[in-house]
């Protein structure tokens, strides 16, 4: 047996190709981005409260990149190669 045609073998039955780690790449940067933007907003003093911490970006934006973050993981792992 030729260690050429072996190696032929195992990259065709490789689950992933390379579309499907260019999407998981991007869900993965998604997801940096949405944790990213949930952070911050509070206070060096337990006695003060920030109202901060209620600003639209980490209430509304950062928790829909986040879940567009997963929606597009769960994309990369079912899409066919």
């Amino acid at each position: 047996m030729n260690s050429a045609s072996n190696n032929t073998d195992n990259v065709s039955r490789f689950a992933f190709g390379r579309s499907n780690f260019m999407w998981l790449g991007v869900g993965i940067v998604l997801l940096v981005v949405g944790y990213m933007l949930m952070s911050g907003g509070g206070s060096n003093d337990p006695n003060i409260f920030d109202e901060s911490i209620f600003s639209t970006r980490r209430i509304t934006l950062a928790p829909a990149v986040v879940l567009a973050g997963y929606g597009v993981i769960f994309f990369a792992i079912l899409k066919k190669s």
